[in-house]
């Protein structure tokens, strides 16, 4: 998938993750994708509800090996 940022919170626990991918997204132009990749577990849970409460649209979530992938599109 294409991006345009990435935000590496690999070894983070929570709530960092969430904090990174926000101050992220204030950068980013509405339409951009931001890449994060994590490895909390609560992540898998965090993401979707962070998409939802701040109007940002989680397009694509996968796993690769113990790494959590996740896309989101600035609103």
């Amino acid at each position: 998938m294409v991006f345009n940022v990435e935000v590496d919170a690999i070894g983070m626990n929570c709530p960092l993750p969430i904090l990174r991918t926000k101050k992220a997204l204030a950068t980013m132009q509405s339409g951009e994708v931001l890449k994060v990749k994590a490895t909390d577990a609560g992540a898998a849970h965090d993401f979707p509800a962070f998409a939802k409460q701040t109007g940002n649209e989680l397009i694509a979530s996968a796993s690769e090996g113990n790494v959590l992938v996740f896309f989101l599109k600035r609103r």
